[in-house]
């Protein structure tokens, strides 16, 4: 974004941010008639994915029409968030706290919940295959596969190198060996972490999570660093990560962008070592690699990807382009300027649960509309972030209305007010989506 974002013009930033907490929790206004009332059209509508975009499109599937036939398969019985996954990393929220299951889905609205591996999309036959070998019939499918890895385009970084240098891009067992990692590290040690290029799931993330890291060390091991090496010459919120990475780190953290020789080429996990694009060399004592990314697998075997390796989709409904019947939504897609966040994935879900049940009924899709905000947290006590209001415009693409960025002038107090907006946010959204925490 030019300039850290747009001046927000007669709405005011904390106008704007009300108004995306307030779309955290409801679906947004022009949906909210097709959403309701619906009663005399059935469908069977399989959704795979029970992350932001898939649990939140299946549970507003079943208020817009409780007589939809919806089925959503996700194979872990407990979902973690990436979103804070940062922040047990530096030792301020616990896995406990990012886990939630699939009851309140099951027990409320009646969502049938199938905790499989979808395997494989039949988009002629309509039908979804099972790891356990059942087929599905779909007269909608929703998909919301997250993201998979582009394995050994860092050369040495495959399928087996996670368990030495993880990626903990995927929350869960790879989040939490992460921070055993960290927390077997000896004081004074180096912990590297490799930024990938654009676009990737959670484009702040590698900076909070270098932020929560610096934290840590902070507490625990003061005579270590963090060394960021970077594909890119700039990221999202560059102007307030630095800032607060002054102000709270010093030294501590250092980043290496593109030009500055930040690209790494070749990974050897066991040694825990890197060389960049001009052949630098760095040793780490923890390695973190967040690698290139594409649309999660059973995208690509349902045949809506294209060259790109992620999904086109028409943003009024987020219909995919390249097979009838389907609907992709969350960091799959292709949907700048939106980016690959989960509050962008709810927003998307609740798009396409308001045009399929228009569909269903026989009736035009209401215009679509989306939020997104990503907060990241610097310290304990110290957050910024970046939101944004769109729709499709004339043309059917995505557009931006308002947005706004944290203040770079702004001092302590409102970075704790952020840093506490930040915390609301997850528990508003993660009720939204999923309900009662597990």
């Amino acid at each position: 974004m030019s300039n850290d974002k747009k001046n927000l013009g007669a709405v005011s930033r904390r106008s704007l941010i009300k108004g995306l907490g307030a779309a955290s929790v409801l679906p947004m206004v022009s949906a909210c008639g097709t959403m309701t009332g619906r009663g005399s059209a059935d469908a069977r509508v399989v959704v795979i994915g029970g992350g932001f975009g898939g649990a939140t499109a299946a549970k507003y599937l079943k208020r817009g029409n409780p007589n939809l036939d919806v089925t959503l398969v996700e194979p872990a019985e407990v979902f973690y968030t990436c979103p804070f996954s940062n922040l047990y990393l530096g030792g301020i929220r616990e896995m406990n706290e990012i886990a939630h299951n699939y009851d309140e889905l099951k027990d409320v609205y009646g969502v049938q919940v199938i905790h499989q591996l979808a395997q494989d999309v039949d988009p002629v036959a309509h039908t979804v295959t099972l790891g356990d070998g059942t087929t599905l019939i779909y007269d909608k499918l929703v998909m919301s596969p997250g993201i998979d890895f582009r394995w050994n385009e860092i050369e040495g970084y495959d399928q087996a190198a996670p368990q030495y240098a993880p990626h903990a891009w995927q929350a869960g067992e790879q989040t939490r060996l992460l921070r055993r990692q960290l927390e077997g590290m000896d004081d004074g040690g180096v912990f590297v972490l490799v930024a990938p290029d654009n676009p990737f799931r959670c484009p702040p993330g590698p900076y909070e999570r270098a932020s929560m890291v610096a934290h840590y060390f902070s507490q625990h091991k003061p005579n270590s660093k963090v060394l960021i090496l970077d594909a890119k010459d700039n990221f999202s919120k560059q102007g307030l990560f630095t800032a607060g990475w002054n102000e709270f780190y010093g030294n501590r953290i250092e980043w290496v962008g593109l030009s500055g020789d930040g690209r790494v080429m070749r990974v050897d996990a066991v040694r825990r070592e890197v060389e960049t694009e001009f052949g630098t060399l760095h040793q780490a004592d923890v390695l973190n690699v967040v690698p290139p990314q594409k649309a999660g697998m059973i995208a690509e075997r349902a045949g809506v990807t294209d060259d790109s390796g992620w999904v086109p989709v028409n943003p009024a409904t987020f219909a995919a382009t390249m097979a009838d019947d389907i609907y992709v939504v969350g960091d799959a897609t292709i949907a700048a300027p939106m980016p690959k966040s989960g509050f962008s994935a709810s927003s998307q879900g609740k798009v396409a649960a308001a045009a399929i049940i228009a569909e269903v009924a026989g009736e035009t899709p209401p215009p679509a509309y989306f939020t997104n905000t990503c907060y990241s947290l610097i310290a304990p006590d110290y957050g910024i972030s970046v939101a944004a209001i769109y729709k499709t415009d004339s043309s059917g693409e995505v557009e931006v209305t308002s947005s706004g960025l944290s203040p770079a002038e702004a001092d302590r107090s409102t970075r704790a007010l952020e840093a506490q907006y930040a915390r609301g946010w997850y528990e508003a959204i993660a009720q939204d989506t999923w309900g009662t925490r597990y």
